[in-house]
C-alpha cells in the first residue's frame, strides 16, 4: 500500500500541498457559465446550482436504483443532530415539497435519541440541548419522537427477536405500488378540493408529538444504572460499541411500536469507509455488508437503509453551508480523546490523514464494500430462525470446528476460567479444561446457572472481544439478561430432549420439500 513518506515528485516535505483555487476566469465545470463556489476534487469546481443539483441527484439516485421504499410506506429518520443526519433530513424535507421535480412518496418520521447520561452530561446541558433540538424539530414538521437513551431499561426482549418481513413480491411489485399509489392520490385529488399531498398528509401522518413532560423524562435510577454501566467499560472502543449496540435497540423498538418498516441512517461515504476499517479491526468481517451496505436486513421486520452513502463529509459540509442547514453539537463518548484513546478514533486519524495525501482512499475503501455479498459463511444459520448475536443480532459466526474465531473464543474462556481461579472462585471439576469437551456433564447447567457464561455464548466473535471489556454482565440491561437466560434454558431443553426427538430421512425430506 501507498505511503505517506514515499516521494511521488511533489512539493517539498516542509511546503503545504497546493490546493486548486477557482479563478475569476474559471467557469463551473457543468454549465460553463456560472462562477464556481465548490471545489469538490481537485478540477471539479462548481457553481451553487450545479452542486446543489448533483447534491440531490446522489440521493435520489441511491434511493431509486434499489428501490426498497414503498410508496405510502412510513419510514424513521434517525437524526442525531449532526451534519450528515441534518442534511440527510433537509433532503427528505425538499423531496416531499410542492417544488420538487421528482416527489418522494413515502411517510416520515424523525427520531432523536438523548445520549447525555452516556456521554457525562449534566441535567442543564441535556436541557439546553434538549431545547435546541425541538426546536429545530418543530421547523421541520414531521412527526417526532425524543427518547432517552435511559429508555433501554425499560425495552423487553422481544427487541433482540429477528421478526418475519412481509415479501415484497415479484420485480414488477414496486411499480405496481407506484401506479396504484398514484392512482389513489389521483382519485383522492378529484373527490375533494385538496391537492394529493395534502390528502396524503392528513391521512397518514400522524400529529407532531408534543414536548415531553416532567413525567416523561428518565428517572435518577435510569440514569444512575446506565452511567454504571458506561464507566464499568474498559476501554473507550467497548463504549462505543455498546452505545451503538444500545442505540440501535432503542430506535427498532420505537419503529415497531409507531409502525415503521424502515430506519433512514445518515451514514456518510467518509464515514462507512472508517466504519469498514474499524469492523475489520474488531473482528467483525463476516458481517461487513450488513454494517456498510445500502440496506441492513438482519432484523427481519424492520430495514435499516443508508441514503447518504455516496456523499463524502466535504461535499455534506459545504452543502450544509452554502443551503444553511441547521445542526445540533451534541458531545460524543469520544469527544476530546486523544487519537489512540480507541480503536474508532485511529482508524479515523488514519483514513483521514491518508485521505489528504491521496484523495482516492475514501472512495476505494468505500468501492470495496460495495461488491461485499450478505452471504453467510458455510455452516451458519441463513434464515431468521437460526441462532443470532445477542447484542448486534447477526448470524452467530462461533462454530465447533477448528476455525479462528473458534479458537478465539475458547481462548476467551480458558482466559476468563483463569482469572475465575486466581479469584479464588470454585470451578465444577467437570467444567475444567482436563476433562474434556465430549463429556456430559453440568457444563449446560453451569452455565444457566452463571450469567457471564449465558451471555456469552450468545455473542458473536465480535461482540465476545467487546465484552471482554466489560467486567460484569450485571450492569448490563435487564431485556439482555432475560434474553440470555431465555436462550439458555431453551438449548437446555433441547438438548435433554433430543434424545427423544424422532429426525426425518433424506428421502422423507425430499418428500415433503417437493
Amino acid at each position: 500500500m501507498c505511503e505517506v513518506g514515499e516521494d511521488y515528485a511533489g512539493p517539498a516535505p516542509g511546503e503545504p500541498p497546493s490546493t486548486p483555487r477557482p479563478g475569476r476566469e474559471q467557469k463551473c465545470v457543468k454549465c460553463k457559465e456560472g462562477p464556481p463556489v465548490v471545489v469538490i476534487r481537485a478540477g471539479d469546481a462548481f457553481c451553487r446550482d450545479c452542486f446543489k443539483a448533483l447534491y440531490v441527484h446522489k440521493f435520489r439516485a441511491m434511493l431509486g436504483k434499489n428501490r426498497l421504499i414503498f410508496p405510502g410506506e412510513k419510514v424513521l429518520l434517525a437524526w442525531s443532530g449532526g451534519p450528515s443526519s441534518s442534511s440527510m433530513v433537509w433532503q427528505v424535507l425538499e423531496g416531499l415539497s410542492q417544488d420538487s421535480a421528482k416527489k418522494l412518496r413515502f411517510v416520515p418520521g424523525v427520531i432523536f435519541v438523548d445520549e447525555g447520561a452516556a456521554c457525562g452530561q449534566s441535567p442543564e446541558d441535556r436541557a439546553k440541548t434538549l431545547a435546541e433540538v425541538k426546536l429545530i424539530l418543530q421547523t421541520v414538521g414531521f412527526p417526532w419522537h425524543v427518547v432517552a437513551l435511559e429508555e433501554v431499561f425499560n425495552l423487553t426482549p422481544s427487541v433482540l427477536r429477528c421478526s418475519a418481513r412481509e415479501s415484497s413480491g415479484a420485480k414488477g411489485a414496486y411499480k405496481a405500488a407506484v401506479d396504484s399509489f398514484l392512482q389513489q392520490q389521483h382519485n383522492l385529488g378529484a373527490d375533494s378540493n385538496i391537492s394529493p399531498a395534502q390528502g396524503e398528509e392528513q391521512l397518514d401522518l400522524p400529529q407532531t408529538q408534543a414536548p415531553l413532560g416532567p413525567a416523561e423524562f428518565p428517572t435518577a435510577s435510569q440514569t444512575e444504572a446506565l452511567s454504571r454501566l458506561f464507566d464499568s467499560a474498559k476501554t473507550l472502543t467497548a463504549k462505543e460499541e455498546l452505545l451503538q449496540t444500545l442505540r440501535t435497540h432503542l430506535i427498532l423498538h420505537v419503529a415497531r411500536i409507531h409502525g415503521y418498516s424502515k430506519v433512514m441512517t445518515g451514514d456518510s461515504c467518509t464515514r462507512l469507509a472508517i466504519k469498514l476499517m474499524t469492523n475489520l479491526a474488531l473482528g467483525r468481517g463476516a458481517f461487513l455488508a450488513w454494517d456498510t451496505g445500502f440496506s441492513d436486513e438482519r432484523h427481519g421486520d424492520v430495514v435499516i437503509v443508508r441514503p447518504m452513502r455516496d456523499h463524502t463529509l466535504k461535499e455534506v459540509a459545504f452543502y450544509n453551508r452554502l443551503f444553511a442547514v441547521p445542526s445540533v453539537f451534541t458531545p460524543a463518548v469520544d469527544t476530546k480523546a486523544p487519537e489512540k484513546a480507541s480503536i474508532h478514533r485511529l482508524m479515523e486519524a488514519f483514513i483521514l490523514r491518508l485521505q489528504t495525501q491521496f484523495p482516492s482512499t475514501v472512495s476505494t475503501v468505500y468501492r470495496t464494500s460495495e461488491k461485499l455479498v450478505k452471504a453467510p459463511r458455510e455452516g451458519c444459520a441463513a434464515s431468521l430462525s437460526g441462532p443470532h448475536c445477542l447484542l448486534c443480532m447477526c448470524a452467530l459466526d462461533i462454530d465447533t470446528n477448528d476455525s479462528a474465531t473458534a479458537f478465539g473464543a475458547q481462548t476467551s474462556l480458558r482466559l476468563s476460567q483463569t482469572s475465575q481461579t486466581e479469584a479464588g472462585m470454585a470451578i465444577p471439576s467437570c467444567c475444567t479444561a482436563d476433562k474434556g469437551q465430549d463429556q456430559s456433564c453440568c457444563r449446560v447447567a453451569c452455565r444457566r446457572e452463571d450469567p457471564s457464561a449465558s451471555v456469552s455464548e450468545q455473542l458473536c466473535y465480535g461482540c465476545r472481544v467487546t465484552m471482554k471489556d466489560l467486567p460484569s454482565p450485571d450492569t448490563l440491561p435487564p431485556y439482555i439478561l432475560a434474553e440470555a437466560q431465555l436462550r439458555s434454558q431453551r438449548a437446555w431443553v433441547m438438548q435433554e430432549i433430543q434424545e427423544y426427538l424422532i429426525e426425518d430421512s433424506d428421502n422423507e425430506a425430499d418428500t415433503v420439500q417437493s
